[in-house]
């Protein structure tokens, strides 16, 4: 069975599969969801209207033996951002669509009636049912529900209230292996989920036809040398295993990069009560996981099982940018409050991170003060029911700032800036500014280079320098994204020649090709133009490429360093 193109179409309440066309034989992942918008959504429309379509595409190595393959690419128009946007996430519903051959799944249209639906594909097909037992349940219980009724194994994609609300902050949940939850988390594709009237998507593989692999032994010498260099690696085989993402919080700190009290200092004093240090300790303690995989063949486990006083399970994935958030942001240096607002976000299906920029903002706004952790928990609740303050809230930081007047809004193309200042960390400025999908620190992960010292180093304090990193970053980053691989394979890609090697051996061991280096990077450079011309015909320009003006005119403590690069100076990224 060859790879095909499963539709659906909402209007009609049908599926069918295609075959793949010739232009999109080659790509899969991020390269595949790009290229479906691009070609099939019209730049101009509404982001929650019929004519926006909501693309999913297992990277290029899913479902295979490699290491760190099991990412899943969501596509649609941002309603955040009014961009292209392009969301990968760890769980099963990768492997298990590479699994039953589905190259990509597209869903478009909407229901005549207002109600929504469940959509179950398995080996036999595609059924598409009328879903109420579900609606306003939060992803925890709807997802054991749907264990219970379809199996133990199935992949899941589901929205929670926030994407029944359609609100712009609105992610896509994805059950993990253990049936806990990771996240399609930027831009509010669970509102696009929402506004096609779709409740969960259930992928079951069972007797699917398994992936092909063309070469089996070539795959798995590749495959093994992949695996030693990611293991050999100080950030990805020590650091990552270790502490999990959230080491950053007091490695940023020494480097005065810590974002604080809404991007007012680059240190806080609380660090070291929700540092990843910390957190090892208490998960230990409590008789959690200080390591855990967010998909099968996960290598790195940079995840955890996080546990209250009682030992009982609150969240996993509890990752450095929603600690700094609701932790240094907003002024909260308690890692159980922040571990339960990391588990109601989860529960009522929204980007931990923009909520984290959402929460900075209303406490800027004197919603609530700075510090008050009980306080932030109140205002997610009020999000869950959807309330006008909740619905202000749930759309998004720049809605925050635009109903209560503010300046101080860290945002670009309306999307919240996460975890780094780009003051202090040029490198991720010039990534926020020029992302095609608004700030966002995965497209181009300068931090590596300016603060980790991984691929040389680039002084993160100076310009010079930190338009060519992010650019071959984000370049870099586009190819990583679609072939399913996990980012942070990008550590050791930086630094041992091995690595990148093995990633080419494997794809043309896995499809019977003849890739070459100069192939993958012509790659990343396509999905970026694409996504760009789709953003300019969509309407943005150059000027959109531009930090908020607070960054230009407040020193950050402790370095007291402004952002200093010229318009010119950052348009000179799309320069390839």
């Amino acid at each position: 069975m060859t790879e095909r193109i499963l539709r659906i179409n909402m209007t009609t309440l049908s599926g069918a599969f295609e075959e793949v066309p010739a232009e999109w034989q080659g790509i899969g992942g991020r390269a595949l969801t790009s290229a479906v918008v691009a070609k099939e959504v019209p730049p101009t429309c509404h982001p929650l209207g019929k004519h926006n379509k909501l693309v999913f595409a297992p990277g290029l190595l899913a479902g295979s033996p490699a290491a760190q393959s099991g990412r899943l690419s969501a596509g649609a128009k941002s309603p955040l951002t009014g961009t292209i946007k392009e969301s990968n996430a760890g769980g099963t519903a990768a492997q298990n669509l590479a699994k039953l051959r589905i190259k990509a799944l597209i869903i478009e249209g909407m229901p005549g009636e207002d109600k929504f639906y469940g959509i179950q594909i398995n080996k036999d097909g595609v059924t598409i049912r009328e879903e109420a037992e579900l609606i306003g349940k939060g992803n925890y219980e709807a997802i054991k529900t749907l264990m219970g009724r379809i199996g133990e194994k199935v992949g899941v994609l589901i929205i929670g209230p926030v994407g029944e609300m359609r609100m712009s902050a609105a992610n896509i949940s994805v059950r993990d292996p253990d049936g806990n939850i990771r996240s399609h988390g930027r831009g509010g594709l669970g509102a696009v989920m929402g506004s096609k009237k779709v409740k969960y998507v259930t992928i079951d593989d069972s007797g699917g036809p398994g992936v092909e692999v063309k070469d089996p032994e070539k795959f798995k010498n590749a495959a093994r040398a992949f695996a030693k260099a990611i293991l050999e690696h100080p950030v990805s085989g020590e650091g990552l295993p270790s502490f999990g993402t959230n080491v950053l919080v007091n490695v940023l700190n020494e480097a005065g990069g810590l974002p604080t009290k809404n991007f007012r200092y680059g240190q806080f004093e609380g660090h070291n009560k929700i540092s990843g240090e910390t957190m090892r300790d208490t998960i230990i303690k409590r008789g959690g996981k200080p390591k855990h995989g967010c998909h099968a063949g996960c290598i790195i486990q940079c995840s955890q099982v996080y546990c209250d006083e009682e030992g009982e399970y609150v969240t996993s994935g509890f990752e450095y940018e929603t600690i700094w958030g609701f932790g240094a942001n907003c002024c909260i240096d308690d890692l159980d409050i922040i571990a339960r607002a990391d588990r109601v976000m989860d529960d009522i299906g929204i980007d931990s991170i923009e909520s984290a920029v959402i929460m900075g903002v209303a406490m800027e706004a004197g919603i609530i003060p700075f510090g008050d952790g009980a306080g932030a928990l109140k205002l997610l609740e009020e999000i869950r029911e959807g309330t006008p303050l909740g619905r202000i809230l749930g759309n998004g930081a720049a809605s925050v700032g635009r109903a209560y007047g503010l300046t101080r809004v860290p945002v670009v193309k309306g999307q919240g800036i996460p975890a780094y200042d780009p003051r202090s960390v040029k490198g991720i400025g010039i990534t926020y500014a020029t992302s095609t999908q608004g700030a966002d620190h995965t497209m181009g992960y300068a931090v590596a280079t300016n603060i980790l010292k991984v691929g040389g180093f680039i002084d993160p304090l100076k310009n010079e320098g930190q338009v060519e990193l992010s650019r071959n970053l984000q370049i870099a980053t586009a190819a990583i994204d679609s072939t399913g691989l996990c980012l942070f394979v990008a550590f050791p890609a930086l630094d041992i020649p091995e690595t990148m090697t093995a990633i080419i051996d494997m794809l043309n061991a896995k499809y019977g090709t003849s890739l070459t280096g100069d192939d993958v990077i012509a790659l990343g450079k396509r999905v970026l133009k694409t996504e760009h011309a789709f953003n300019l015909a969509a309407g943005f320009t150059s000027a959109d490429d531009r930090l908020p003006e607070f960054f230009n005119e407040d020193p950050c403590p402790p370095h007291n360093v402004t952002w200093t690069f010229t318009g010119e100076e950052i348009d000179e990224f799309w320069n390839f």
